[in-house]
C-alpha cells in the first residue's frame, strides 16, 4: 500500500496544498517554516486521525480558522484506491471517514499503510514513561503478526473489569473471592502478551544494533524487554494473589504486563536518562529503522517513512546509508531544510516546497502541482 496524493486545508500553516507522493523516496526541501513538518502532520492526521505533535487536535485549527483537513488518497498492490479524510472543528468535534463514510480507526488500519514518524516531536518515545514505549512496540507486533495485533485489547479489557472490581472491593460493594476468574484471565491474556512481546523485542534487538552503529551510536548498544510479570500464566496468577492486600487498598492492580519497559540501551546505559540529545535521536532512528528492515526480512509490508529534518545530524556517510537503506522497498517522506542535505540519487524524487503566498510547489515531475 502507498500514499499516492494528500491534500491539505487549514493544518496549521497550511491551506490549498495538494501534492501527489511518489512510490518510493521523496526529499521535501524548503526552507525553515516553509510548513514541512506541517505537512507531515497532515499526512499522519489524515490517516491515522490523530496527531503526532499534540494530544489536542483543534491545535491544528490555525488562528482565525474554524476547522482543520486532510484527505489522503491510499493505493494497495491491485490498484484499488481508498480516500481517508480526517477533520476537526472547533464546534463539531472530529470527524474521520473512509470513501466518505464513518469508519473506526482501528478498523482503517486493514486499509491503509502503518505509518513510522521520525520527528524532534517524538522524542517522548525515548526520553518519556513506560507506557508510550510499550504502545509502540504493541503497534509493532500488530503490523508483524495482524492475527495478534489483539493481545493488547483482550488483556486491556480484562485489566479494567479486574480494577473496577477491585475499585468494588475497596468500597465494600464486593468481595474478594470474586477475583478468581479475573486473575485467571488477567493472567492467561497477560502471558499470551508478555509472550508476543518477548519475541518481537528477540526479532529487533539484532537489527537495533546493526542500524544503530551504521547512523553514528558506535558503542554497545541494546533493545531489552523488561516484563513486569512473566509469560507463565501459573505464576502471575500466584503474583496477583501475594499483591491482593495491596492492590485492595490500591484499588487497582499494581504488577502484570501493564508495567512492562522496553529499553533503549548504550554502553550499559538507559538512553532515556543518560544519552545526550543527538543519541536518542540516533536511538529513536535506529528503533523506527530496526523495526521497517523486521517487517521487510519477514515479507510483511514496510510501514510509510514520514522523517523530519532527519539528515541535519548524520554526516554526508550516515545519510547515504539511511537512503540506502530506505532504497530497499517502501514507500517514505524526508524533509530537509537544504539541498545540499540530500545525498544526489536515482532513488529519491525531489520536491521543492515552500509556503510563500503564489509559489508553486513542484513535485518533482511526478505529481501536479499546487500552491501553497
Amino acid at each position: 500500500m502507498r500514499v499516492t496524493r494528500v491534500a491539505a486545508d487549514h493544518v496549521r500553516s497550511l491551506n490549498g496544498v495538494s501534492l501527489d507522493l511518489d512510490s518510493g523516496v521523496t526529499a521535501l526541501v524548503g526552507q525553515n517554516g516553509a510548513g514541512k513538518t506541517n505537512l507531515i502532520e497532515a499526512i499522519y492526521f489524515g490517516l491515522t486521525g490523530r496527531s503526532f505533535r499534540t494530544a489536542e487536535r483543534r491545535d491544528l485549527i490555525p488562528f482565525g480558522e474554524s476547522y482543520a483537513r486532510c484527505r489522503v488518497v491510499v493505493e494497495d498492490g491491485e490498484g484499488i484506491k481508498h480516500e481517508f479524510m480526517s477533520s476537526t472543528s472547533r464546534s463539531e468535534g472530529s470527524r474521520f471517514t473512509m470513501d466518505g463514510a464513518a469508519i473506526e480507526r482501528s478498523q482503517a488500519a486493514a486499509y491503509r499503510p502503518a505509518v513510522t514518524v521520525f520527528s524532534p516531536d517524538r522524542l517522548e518515545l525515548v526520553k518519556g514513561p513506560p507506557a508510550v514505549r510499550r504502545a509502540h512496540l504493541d503497534a509493532y507486533v500488530a503490523a508483524r503478526w495482524p492475527s495478534r495485533g489483539e493481545s493488547r485489547t483482550k488483556f486491556g479489557r480484562v485489566l479494567a473489569q479486574r480494577n473496577a472490581l477491585l475499585a468494588r472491593i475497596q468500597a465494600g460493594e464486593a468481595n474478594v473471592h470474586q477475583l478468581g476468574v479475573w486473575d485467571r484471565q488477567v493472567a492467561e491474556t497477560g502471558a499470551r502478551l508478555c509472550a508476543v512481546r518477548t519475541e518481537a523485542v528477540a526479532e529487533l534487538s539484532g537489527h537495533f544494533r546493526t542500524v544503530s552503529a551504521e547512523l553514528g551510536l558506535e558503542g554497545d548498544c541494546q533493545l531489552e524487554y523488561r516484563p513486569g510479570a512473566c509469560a507463565d500464566i501459573e505464576e502471575i496468577v500466584e503474583g496477583l494473589a501475594q499483591r491482593l492486600d495491596y492492590d485492595v487498598r490500591l484499588g487497582r492492580t499494581s504488577w502484570g504486563p501493564h508495567h512492562d519497559e522496553l529499553r533503549l540501551e548504550f554502553n550499559g546505559r538507559q538512553l532515556r536518562r543518560f544519552g545526550s540529545q543527538g543519541q536518542q535521536r540516533t536511538g529513536l532512528l535506529s528503533l523506527l529503522f530496526a523495526e521497517r528492515t523486521a517487517l521487510l526480512e519477514a515479507r510483511s509490508e514496510a510501514p510509510l517513512m514520514l522523517l523530519d529534518d532527519v539528515m541535519s545530524e548524520l554526516d554526508s556517510e550516515r545519510r547515504e546509508r539511511l537512503v540506502t537503506r530506505l532504497s530497499q522497498g517502501g514507500q517514505s517522506l524526508i524533509t530537509a531544510a537544504e539541498t545540499d542535505l540530500i545525498p544526489k540519487s536515482g532513488e529519491i524524487s525531489e520536491v521543492a516546497f515552500d509556503s510563500v503566498p503564489g509559489v508553486t510547489v513542484a513535485t518533482g515531475g511526478t505529481g501536479e502541482a499546487a500552491d501553497a
